[in-house]
């Protein structure tokens, strides 16, 4: 009895100790061997290791690409057109032995940190050196680019590297919102007044170009009736002058007649005319003669 008291502690003791120098390494995560605070091995491979008991701590660090949204930040670009910038970043640890040397016990929260400097850094310098409209542009994936790279550079000093860099959003300070929209309300009337402007005189040109058209036109038109027009009083006069050659009478007769019907209308009923007038004579004789006229007709 006294000695299964004494062995069942002691296979306590070392199925405890055995269980503590064994840990696990999952595929998404890399550890490091610590001895005093001093690294001792490295376990990047995924599986069973051993490390000695008590004296030997492991610490583990993500293996997966993680991810780092930077606070929004204000840059001023070459144009004095401030804008906000809200970016992100991808990375992993890549060289953990480099990684626990430089965040030391901070780990990834200091790594985050780091990262924050090293982002607004660089975001600064390359979105300092371009105009806002480059910033604004389909074009900036060049930008990112350029951030990327200069990232990469300073974080390989962390044991990290910079997968990529995004911007999600690009905004213009609260403070200047109104002032951005006169002015783009301004550029926008501006334009506006610039095509009306093309528009009035294009529309001048078409109207003057119509209005010489109507004249060149209403003038030939004219041209031509005044042409048949004389054409017309022309043959006319060629008919008069026959039927006055063929028939003097006739057409003394004919005229008289129809400057009768003209002059004698409901609305002209009254005429001043001196007795003797010549234009009654077919009224006081049938053939125009006054001699022939009627003693009655002759005395009205």
């Amino acid at each position: 009895m006294r000695r299964s008291a004494f062995l069942l502690p002691m296979v306590a003791v070392l199925a405890a100790v055995g269980l503590s120098s064994i840990y696990i390494v999952d595929e998404r995560e890399k550890a490091l061997v610590l001895q005093f605070g001093r690294v001792v091995a490295v376990k990047e491979d995924p599986g069973l290791a051993f490390k000695i008991p008590l004296i030997q701590e492991v610490v583990r660090y993500d293996d997966r690409i993680l991810s780092r949204d930077v606070d929004p930040l204000e840059v001023t670009p070459l144009d004095d057109r401030r804008l906000v910038v809200d970016a992100f970043a991808r990375y992993r640890i890549a060289d953990v032995n480099r990684f626990r040397q430089a965040v030391g016990t901070g780990g990834e929260a200091s790594a985050d940190r780091r990262i924050d400097g090293i982002l607004r850094n660089e975001l600064r310098a390359v979105l300092g050196s371009v105009t806002s409209n480059d910033i604004l542009s389909s074009d900036r994936a060049v930008l990112m680019q350029r951030i990327r790279d200069g990232a990469i550079a300073e974080a390989r000093a962390l044991g990290i590297e910079v997968v990529d860099v995004r911007m999600k959003r690009t905004d213009l300070p609260t403070e200047n919102l109104d002032a951005a929209f006169q002015r783009m309300r301004a550029e926008r009337e501006r334009e506006a007044t610039d095509e009306r402007a093309r528009g009035s005189e294009a529309a001048q040109r078409v109207r003057a170009q119509a209005d010489r058209t109507v004249v060149e036109l209403t003038s030939d038109a004219e041209r031509q009736a005044e042409i048949i027009r004389g054409e017309a009083d022309a043959r006319r006069n060629a008919i008069f002058a026959e039927a006055f050659s063929a028939d003097p009478d006739f057409f003394e007769f004919y005229r008289s007649l129809t400057a009768y019907q003209r002059s004698l209308q409901g609305s002209n009923s009254t005429m001043v005319l001196s007795p003797d007038s010549e234009f009654f004579n077919y009224l006081k004789s049938p053939t125009g003669n006054p001699n022939n006229a009627s003693p009655e007709l002759a005395r009205q």
